[in-house]
């Protein structure tokens, strides 16, 4: 609203000061300054009916041009439709031609003033309101490109993320089916072996803690399924509490005694007021102990380890850090390698998250900060993050290698939907950037047109001005020249004929004609000493004889 009332007031100024120094008195310039101030808002609200007493305004008056070229701009931009904003210009410019005519009726023939009318009208209007629209519609067709390609990448992320939880679910069944059926198999297989009468006391307690051991793997298998499946921690009914708690936080201390037996130097520290954790919280912290602690063993033995659990108020933070190795470095130790990247992506299914980094002292530190409630499964990855996930883009229109395995085939083809996507947003892109390119030109070819129309009409409008100055214009030395008595034809001969309508309106408007004398009046090649009037020179005959010649001004 502030910058509304700027501008209006920038505006009436320079219109209420051009109409000033162009009328006699005070009305006419104030009466335009509140026109400008009452027009400069509407623009917004109504642009074709603006436009059109604007353009009414600047025919009648010079001082509204400035409005006109702001208007024309805003009218350019705002009115809907090729159809209406054609209407509302050749509207205005027949109201500006109306205004002009009537203002300068006395000023010369009526095809002059139109021509010079519509060449001002074309400049001041037409061409900002035609750069207005284009400038504008060229905008918001970027705009739109530019949303349309946001809502592709969008779209292509959720397909992503919908096909890495098809995968998913796909390796839990595998594994439900296949390992599962395994470790079945060994747990039947070891209860049936415990119990027979040949095996000894010993060699049935080896059996007895095998058949512990792989019902402790199916009902963690179950737990991973679930995890994989549907992103939270299967429940397990047939578990009691005694092994839940063994594979959650109440099973780290026996993890560090036996590390302790095995001859590792560990210490275990709580800080805090312990708490419950949800169950698939509580599992991962003692994952993080038990893979850390492995790894520990693998790749610093006889290192010092330090475990510790703090209870801070809102998380569980689960540490293990392990000293730098004792001796020689170990020899090329057997690893997946996949360890710690599993410790992170449970930590992530669970809300929480896990850092692993080299010490200032040469160790090793694992640390994880877990939720203590149920949190909700973050199934969608960001792509930016999850880097390890993203296949590779196909080139447009490819399918994969030709020679290529069916397993290859099926994993191109679990991401062939949102490559499509891609591939769309690639030449929307595309076609926005030829789009752009076509809209450049089209301006370019429109403004060309537009200068060079403008070029030939001042070329001609120039040459005629030549022309008619010509004919109704002489220097004021050779009007001190030319005697008062000389014969008439060698007179007129020395003068133009002052056909012209740069001269139409000037008899009449200075002193009194001699009486039945047939007078000249021409224009003066310099300028007056007041704006607002013209010097004339008039030439006055009878008998055949120059009788007077005056020398004076007339208003404009």
């Amino acid at each position: 609203m502030v910058g509304e009332s700027a501008l209006a007031l920038l505006l009436a100024l320079p219109a209420a000061g051009a109409s000033l120094l162009m009328n006699d008195g005070l009305v006419v310039p104030v009466l335009v300054g509140l026109a400008v101030l009452v027009l400069t808002p509407l623009r917004r609200t109504f642009p074709a009916g603006v436009l059109i007493a604007t353009a009414a305004l600047s025919g009648a008056g010079a001082g509204a041009t400035l409005l006109l070229l702001v208007v024309a701009c805003s009218a350019g931009r705002r009115i809907a439709g090729a159809g209406r904003a054609l209407v509302a210009f050749c509207a205005a410019f027949a109201g500006y031609l109306a205004a002009t005519a009537l203002t300068e009726s006395g000023g010369g023939p009526l095809l002059v003033i139109t021509l010079f009318a519509a060449l001002f009208f074309m400049v001041i209007a037409v061409v900002p309101g035609l750069a207005s629209r284009y400038w504008y519609q060229r905008r918001t067709l970027l705009e739109t490109m530019q949303e349309r390609n946001a809502q592709l990448l969008r779209e292509r992320a959720m397909v992503a993320g919908q096909a890495r939880l098809r995968e998913r679910q796909r390796i839990a069944q595998d594994m439900h089916d296949s390992l599962g059926h395994q470790l079945a198999l060994i747990s039947v297989h070891t209860g049936a072996l415990e119990v027979d009468p040949a095996l000894t006391g010993r060699q049935r307690e080896a059996v007895g803690v095998l058949r512990e051991a792989s019902v402790a793997a199916m009902h963690e298998l179950r737990a991973v399924v679930g995890i994989l499946r549907d992103g939270v921690e299967a429940p397990d009914h047939h578990t009691d509490e005694a092994q839940r708690a063994a594979r959650g936080t109440a099973g780290v201390e026996p993890l560090v005694a036996a590390a302790r037996a095995a001859g590792t130097a560990v210490e275990l520290r709580e800080t805090g007021e312990p708490r419950q954790l949800a169950p698939a919280s509580d599992h991962a912290a003692y994952r993080i102990v038990q893979e850390a602690l492995t790894n520990a063993y693998k790749h610093a033995p006889g290192a010092p380890i330090g475990v510790e659990l703090r209870y801070e108020p809102d998380s569980l933070v689960v540490e293990v850090v392990n000293g730098p190795v004792a001796g020689p470095p170990p020899d090329e130790v057997v690893s997946g390698g996949q360890g710690l990247t599993g410790l992170h992506e449970r930590a992530r299914l669970v809300g929480g998250m896990v850092h692993t980094g080299r010490t200032g002292d040469g160790g090793f530190r694992v640390a994880g900060v877990l939720p203590y409630g149920a949190a909700e499964a973050t199934t969608f990855v960001d792509t930016a993050d999850d880097f390890r996930q993203q296949p590779g883009a196909l080139p447009l229109g490819d399918g994969g290698a030709a020679g290529a395995t069916g397993t290859g085939r099926q994993r191109a083809g679990r991401h062939v939907d949102w490559n499509v996507d891609l591939n769309v947003a690639e030449r929307e892109l595309a076609m926005s950037s030829r789009s752009r390119a076509g809209g450049v030109a089209l301006g370019c070819g429109i403004a060309f047109a537009v200068v060079v129309l403008l070029a030939v009409a001042a070329g001609v409008g120039l040459f005629f001005l030549a022309g008619s100055a010509d004919k109704g214009m002489i220097d004021p030395a050779e009007y001190k020249d030319i005697k008062v008595g000389s014969p008439e034809r060698e007179v007129r001969d020395r003068l133009p004929d002052g056909d012209t309508f740069m001269t139409k309106g000037l008899p009449g408007k200075g002193p009194a004609e001699p009486a039945g004398s047939s007078c000249l009046v021409l224009m003066s090649s310099e300028v007056g000493d007041h704006f607002k009037t013209e010097p004339v020179f008039r030439f006055c005959f009878k008998d055949g004889k120059l009788i007077e010649k005056k020398s004076y001004e007339v208003e404009r």
